[in-house]
């Protein structure tokens, strides 16, 4: 098969929020450039987190740099796009038996890294969060929020193509070519039509997170990564209105983080051996549970419907296995150190300071470029080609109501995700020459993340694409099998209780009823 040739001034591989990001600065610039992903938008660490828009304060003890570009990037982001963020506020609190002298050092912690903050009362705490713990001892408020990170990394693309950038889906990477001292070309493949791409750049960028040593190693270079992953538990309600952190040195099982209608609850930090592994496990969801419940206890009697975990991106500085101790700060790193003057990795770092990562990588991708164009990522506007819609939880019920036309249905009954919802998807994936299917339609939406977990909405959606003949033959009953089995992943750790239930009804439905199971053994 013939390859395709392209060119590009830029080329930018990795499709999260920093790679986003990057497109939308370089654009804005006007520089050339193209977004190579293998999966889709988010699918690494961008898409596994927390969604907590951090105010600094977790890292004004070991990471006093980070806790102040936070800060910064936390007041940016409101600004820019405010519809992708809920201003929740959070709250630091400390229940009996935590170590006192952080609590009493942190005040001065926050002052000294510029953090805000105010000191609450505990019986103020307890009535601005009914669910905390009665052994509360001291808490404060700070400005933590919660953030929709497809919606962010969804509007920087947007916003990048409509300036002319271009964006390769379910592209990887196979080969990078270099001689005397530069990549010459890199070699890609797009996974759903087998076509090949040689591309050619004048710079080029690996943002992908955990799989930058990969793509250094394709290259010639050597970097060392780790891998920490940190696995995190989906409530099926809102257990609280602000961000809730345990008021003592970063550790296990210390953020809930509201969204919408639900609450996200962890983390973990965990060494693994690959990024390609890591699911989430029986152990760490109890561990977690029994861990937070200590400052929300009503978490120790909640349904949860879902786990997932994503991979931190660290450079491995020693062979220490403390991954909490490492620090968030970004790695920058300009390849001609190794003799290559061409090819920069940018990793590690937070999802609150990508807007200010993509910025120092640009920068250095002008200083390289010998172009003289300053940064307006943290003034410009965001365009209204993009606005998200459907992606953070609890929009969609006030959108549809307020907004629907009277023939629009709903196709998703737990988030409310009508069938205008999956018109406007379709009409972005199109142009985005992306994959038409159940889990395209699923990152870019809420449809399969309530606590059905997809057991109705799955058929409805196949159904729907099925009416507008976007799909034929056995490409939905295929289609549904792959989600559920994904939404399967992260079920299998939580199953009990209501979520059991649910599980079975699912499972008589679709294995009894439509005979899934089946069909995949025939095949």
């Amino acid at each position: 098969m013939s390859k395709t040739h392209l060119d590009t001034t830029v080329l930018i591989i990795g499709g999260g929020a920093t790679g986003t990001g990057l497109a939308r600065d370089l654009a804005l610039r006007g520089i050339d450039c193209m977004v190579v992903e293998r999966w889709d938008i988010n699918a690494g660490a961008s898409g596994g987190n927390h969604g907590l828009l951090h105010s600094g304060a977790r890292y004004v003890l070991n990471d006093a740099k980070s806790a102040a570009q936070c800060k910064t990037e936390n007041d940016c982001l409101k600004r820019l796009l405010p519809e992708c963020i809920e201003d929740t506020g959070g709250i630091f609190g400390a229940v009996a038996g935590d170590d006192e002298n952080y609590i009493a050092d942190f005040p001065g912690l926050c002052t000294k890294a510029g953090v805000p903050f105010r000191e609450l009362d505990v019986d103020e705490a307890r009535e601005m969060e009914p669910n905390l713990s009665e052994s509360l001892i001291a808490a404060f408020e700070v400005s933590d929020a919660t953030i929709d990170p497809f919606g962010f990394s969804l509007a920087n693309i947007a916003d990048a193509r409509l300036l002319g950038a271009r964006l390769l889906l379910h592209t990887e990477i196979t080969a990078i070519k270099t001689s005397a001292g530069s990549i010459q070309f890199v070699s890609a493949i797009n996974t759903q039509t087998g076509t090949e791409y040689c591309i050619k750049a004048k710079i080029v960028v690996s943002a992908a997170g955990a799989w930058s040593g990969l793509i250094a190693s394709m290259a010639g270079v050597g970097l060392n990564m780790s891998y920490s992953k940190g696995s995190l538990l989906v409530t099926s309600s809102r257990i609280t209105e602000r961000v809730i952190n345990r008021l003592r040195p970063p550790a296990d099982a210390d953020i809930l983080v509201p969204g919408g209608t639900v609450s996200i609850v962890g983390t973990t930090s965990t060494r693994i051996d690959s990024p390609d592994d890591h699911r989430p496990s029986v152990e760490e969801v109890q561990y977690i549970i029994d861990d937070i419940s200590g400052i929300v206890p009503i978490l120790d009697k909640t349904r949860y419907i879902r786990a997932y975990a994503g991979v931190r991106p660290l450079i491995q500085q020693n062979e220490e296995n403390d991954d909490r101790s490492a620090s968030r700060e970004f790695e920058l790193l300009d390849h001609g150190r190794d003799g290559l003057h061409n090819f920069i990795t940018i990793t590690s770092g937070k999802l609150t300071t990508f807007r200010y990562m993509a910025e120092k990588t640009a920068d250095l991708i002008c200083r390289k470029l010998d172009i003289d164009v300053a940064c307006t990522t943290a003034e410009s506007p965001f365009s209204n080609q993009y606005r998200k819609i459907w992606t953070m939880p609890g929009f969609a019920p006030k959108n549809w109501v307020h907004q629907r036309a009277g023939n629009d249905t709903l196709l998703c009954e737990c988030e409310m995700v009508s069938k205008s919802a999956i018109d406007s998807i379709i009409t972005d994936l199109n142009s985005a020459s992306g994959q038409l299917d159940l889990r395209s339609i699923g990152l870019r939406s809420r449809v399969g993340k309530g606590p059905c977990q997809g057991g109705f909405c799955s058929i409805r959606t196949s159904a729907y694409l099925y009416d507008r003949q976007l799909i034929h033959q056995d490409q939905g009953i295929d289609a549904v099998r792959d989600f559920l089995s994904d939404r399967w992943t992260g079920q299998q750790p939580v199953l009990w209780g209501s979520q059991l239930a649910q599980a079975e009804l699912s499972e008589a439905m679709h294995c009894g009823y439509f005979c899934l199971e089946q069909q995949e053994q025939q095949i």
